[in-house]
């Protein structure tokens, strides 16, 4: 996260909305030897004071979480390289521009009871985003395949404690030179969802 306070104006709020959103991110947990990382699906609550996933059995963070510990959630936004040249003016370097949101508290294992409701939530949360297409639900999944799935996966919850966004989008540039910027990034090969990007760059939130 870029420690520069003009990227890092955005209230709680809008960092929780990008989040819920997104609903996908990186967990990462400390360990004596290295961080453990996984990718996840998750469900942040209407509250935003809680966000809910599942980890296999054999995931080494669900191995390694004995006990509630700190953890954090990284959910990447749309990111892109920035040439020098885009700007139109002189003495620019490159640079990286990007969205991103932490969400950082204490990640706790839950009780298998809490598993069935929790995935329902989840997959719900994504399906109704499919609209028209008919709600899956987990109803449909036969008793003896959804119980053996269910003794695969563990149900966790991280409860959050701070939230930090930084959305690095050339503000701190001359007006023209951050459109010239986007307008150039629209085009590039170089990033994810450079259009998205460009649109946030050509007109950034509001703190």
């Amino acid at each position: 996260m870029h420690p520069n306070p003009t990227f890092r104006t955005q209230p709680d709020a809008q960092n929780l909305a990008f989040a819920r959103t997104e609903s996908f991110g990186m967990l990462a947990v400390s360990t004596p030897e290295a961080p453990l990382l996984s990718h996840v699906p998750f469900l942040l609550s209407d509250d935003g004071t809680y966000a809910e996933l599942h980890l296999v059995r054999s995931n080494p963070i669900a191995r390694a979480l004995t006990a509630p510990a700190q953890a954090r959630l990284a959910v990447q936004g749309p990111e892109g390289y920035i040439s020098p040249d885009w700007y139109g003016v002189d003495d620019q370097v490159p640079t990286w521009n990007y969205v991103a949101v932490h969400l950082t508290g204490q990640l706790e294992r839950r009780p298998a009871e809490d598993l069935p409701g929790m995935l329902d939530r989840l997959s719900e949360h994504f399906e109704q985003q499919l609209a028209p297409k008919p709600i899956w639900k987990m109803s449909k999944v036969s008793d003896e395949a959804l119980s053996k799935m269910l003794r695969q996966i563990v149900a966790f919850r991280l409860n959050i404690e701070d939230v930090n966004g930084t959305w690095k989008l050339g503000q701190n540039k001359p007006d023209s030179a951050r459109i010239g910027a986007a307008e150039a990034l629209a085009d590039s090969p170089i990033g994810t969802d450079q259009t998205a990007l460009s649109l946030l760059m050509k007109a950034p939130p509001e703190s």
